[in-house]
């Protein structure tokens, strides 16, 4: 699954440059996450560093982009044009 910010988000910029695939941005109201480019730090980390760094804990999983362990790895190597 890709992940999600939610509105419990302060905009406190700490998640944004901890992104290795730059798929946090700043939104209308919150940060948000592009769902095609979030792997879960996958490829990257052991863990999402998002969720490792932000202090109010509103970043979980997405419920709308189901996505595997494989498919993630899919993703990550056709972000990093690895095959």
């Amino acid at each position: 699954m890709a992940l999600m910010i939610t509105d419990k988000c302060i905009n406190c910029d700490v998640c944004e440059p901890e992104c290795p695939n730059a798929a946090i941005s700043q939104g209308d109201e919150v940060y948000v996450i592009d769902i095609n480019k979030c792997t879960e730090c996958i490829g990257h980390y052991d863990d999402p560093q998002c969720v490792e760094v932000c202090p109010v804990d509103c970043i979980p999983l997405n419920p709308n982009k189901i996505e595997t362990e494989e498919q993630l790895w899919e993703k990550f190597h056709q972000l990093t044009k690895q095959t």
